[in-house]
């Protein structure tokens, strides 16, 4: 009887309403639950201007015009059929960027990371001995990726701006027995671009996967994943493919697909799963299911940036960071500063590590060249915390006249920030 009541007094109210049947009308003692109580933030309510500045840093770079204007074209939905040429024509760009014929190719929408935890989910599981080469950040972060997911991690570690032999690799192979070896090729946080060739042939002479960190070496530092035996490679969208955040390309050789499809247990991702993934970027030749919403945006823009890669050819841009880089270094040197990676067969191209200045407090100067010239360096991550200061030339960044107002930039850090006597 009560709920006849009230279908009855809900019926009069809206007898007695104006007759537009779009009014929102309260039911009775909900009148204070349709009424704001937070007020719109005072932030949202005018225009954010975003600065212009020179991203010097180890990444993101800056995002050239013509990418802009391709991640600011009308939405699409993930699985039009014009967004999954979008991402065939990405997957070609991958293979091209990483020299590979591997059909397991796509990009984890995600960042670095997610395209990290992708391949090490995928490809190790519970109990299993994994090997991780520590030569910076990436190494010991990849080691507890892989400890969250209990494997069993054993890592060789080089010194700070050193890396490991292919000596001692094959005997820490020999100790382990492990089912993946993890090793990041362009260490941002110490500015090493680790030698690759023949430890692929190495790997797999020990019935071993070889996973490769990319992400600040692509595109700047030569990389062949197929000639070089690597079952693994991902790299990140922000560096020297110079798009924005948030796409990861990561690519799969045929012994990494026979490892990863043929687990005993799932991976401890849903959203990482490679069987899903697989057919979400079609790589499976079964029909396309939904997954997730990629981030459409994202994939113009990574499609524009490996155009422009494609347009510009991968060997010339392995040329230019080359001579960049090293007109940065000689710069550096005829200031009197000193470079933290002393084997300049060693140095990355990319991202370029500096003794900071002894006396100065590095804080002080990024702060300094950030506030006046509008340009970020930065600190250093990890094991070179507190000990280099650390400048990424990638892709349209890559050049000498950036070059030289880094250095006049520098100079005029050290000129007026604070020296002490120590």
């Amino acid at each position: 009887m009560r709920w006849s009541a009230s279908l009855a007094q809900v019926g009069a109210t809206f007898a007695s309403s104006s007759g537009d049947c779009c009014q929102n009308v309260p039911l009775p003692g909900q009148e204070s639950m349709l009424s704001e109580t937070i007020p719109p933030p005072t932030c949202l309510l005018k225009p954010f201007v975003v600065p212009h500045r020179y991203m010097f840093g180890p990444g993101p770079s800056n995002v050239p015009p013509r990418i802009l204007a391709a991640g600011s074209q009308p939405m699409l939905g993930h699985l039009h059929p014009e967004t999954v040429e979008i991402m065939n024509h990405i997957k070609s760009g991958i293979q091209y960027a990483f020299q590979t014929n591997n059909r397991m190719t796509l990009a984890v929408s995600g960042p670095g990371h997610a395209a990290m935890e992708c391949a090490i989910f995928n490809s190790v599981e519970p109990g299993e001995s994994i090997l991780i080469v520590v030569n910076g950040i990436w190494g010991e972060r990849a080691s507890e990726m892989a400890e969250r997911i209990g494997a069993r991690v054993n890592t060789v570690v080089a010194s700070p701006g050193g890396y490991v032999t292919n000596k001692e690799i094959e005997q820490a192979l020999v100790k382990y027995q492990p089912v993946v070896l993890f090793l990041c090729h362009g260490e941002s946080s110490t500015g090493v671009v680790h030698p690759v060739d023949g430890i692929g042939d190495l790997c797999h002479r020990h019935n071993c996967l070889f996973l490769v960190d990319s992400v600040a070496s692509l595109a700047g530092a030569p990389l062949h994943m197929d000639k070089q035996g690597i079952d693994i490679l991902y790299t990140g969208s922000q560096k020297v493919l110079n798009a924005p955040p948030g796409t990861a390309p990561i690519s799969f050789s045929e012994r990494a697909c026979q490892k990863i499809f043929n687990r005993k247990t799932k991976p401890v991702s849903y959203f990482l799963d490679m069987s899903w993934l697989a057919n979400y970027w079609g790589c499976d030749d079964k029909p396309r299911m939904y997954h997730h919403t990629g981030p459409v945006s994202g994939f113009f823009g990574l499609r524009e940036a490996f155009a422009i890669l494609a347009e510009t050819g991968l060997e010339n841009s392995w040329k230019q960071h080359k001579e960049v880089a090293e007109y940065f270094h000689q710069g550096l040197e005829a200031m009197g500063l000193k470079l933290f990676v002393e084997d300049k067969m060693a140095r990355l191209p990319t991202v370029t590590t500096i003794v900071a200045p002894p006396g100065y407090d590095w804080k002080e100067i990024t702060a300094y060249i950030m506030k006046t010239h509008q340009i970020e360096i930065s600190g250093g991550l990890g094991p070179s915390a507190g000990m280099v200061l650390r400048v990424g030339l990638m892709g349209c960044n890559s050049t000498k006249s950036n070059v030289d107002m880094i250095l006049a930039a520098l100079a005029d850090a050290l000129k007026h920030c604070h020296k002490s006597r120590v």
